[in-house]
């Protein structure tokens, strides 16, 4: 069973966590003898208000949530007070122990940056917030034109909808391409935009 966690917290972006759960879900419920389960963890069991007023009750705790095999960290302005949250970058440093991959969308790659995750590697997030991830650690190489960036256990992808383009990834990476493209038409997704 490969487990993937989508993380949740107060102000954490819609679209960077629930664009990657519809792609990781409609792997996981569509091709069950994949063995994939996706779930989504907060501090606590409490709702959280996303960005735009979105109230969603996270699927387990980091107590109970047991070993993962796929975190995936939305951005939002929620992040700017994670970044200082001491409790936010212990789980995440526990996490990464375990041999988790370390996937962010947004700017969440800024607390994978506070958490010394990106530091010589190359990273990518929100076009508005790349000077504030050169900022965290000069060392990042910064990535402005790319959707996502995949340095091997830490993948970081550009803003909001670029995480389906990192989620598709994910299954090209964790099964096969052929598997993500039967992903990609199950949820009908068109990158090229209509305007």
């Amino acid at each position: 069973m490969t487990r993937i966690a989508i993380a949740l917290f107060e102000g954490a972006e819609e679209l960077d966590w629930a664009g990657p759960w519809e792609v990781l879900a409609a792997w996981a419920q569509q091709w069950p003898d994949d063995g994939v389960d996706v779930f989504t963890v907060a501090r606590t069991n409490d709702a959280v208000t996303c960005a735009k007023g979105l109230r969603v009750l996270p699927d387990r705790t980091w107590d109970d949530a047991g070993a993962v095999d796929v975190l995936v960290y939305p951005g939002g302005m929620g992040t700017r007070r994670e970044l200082h949250d001491d409790d936010v970058l212990a789980w995440l440093r526990n996490v990464r122990t375990s041999g988790t991959l370390m996937t962010s969308v947004c700017t969440g790659a800024l607390v994978y940056a506070a958490a010394g995750f990106l530091s010589g590697r190359p990273a990518t997030t929100y076009w508005s917030a790349l000077p504030l991830l050169a900022e965290l650690d000069p060392t990042i190489e910064l990535r402005p034109d790319d959707r996502f960036v995949d340095s091997g256990e830490i993948i970081t992808a550009a803003g909001v909808s670029a995480g389906i383009d990192m989620a598709l990834h994910l299954v090209v990476r964790l099964h096969s391409p052929e598997r993500a493209r039967e992903v990609r038409r199950y949820i009908q997704y068109d990158p090229e935009s209509p305007v």
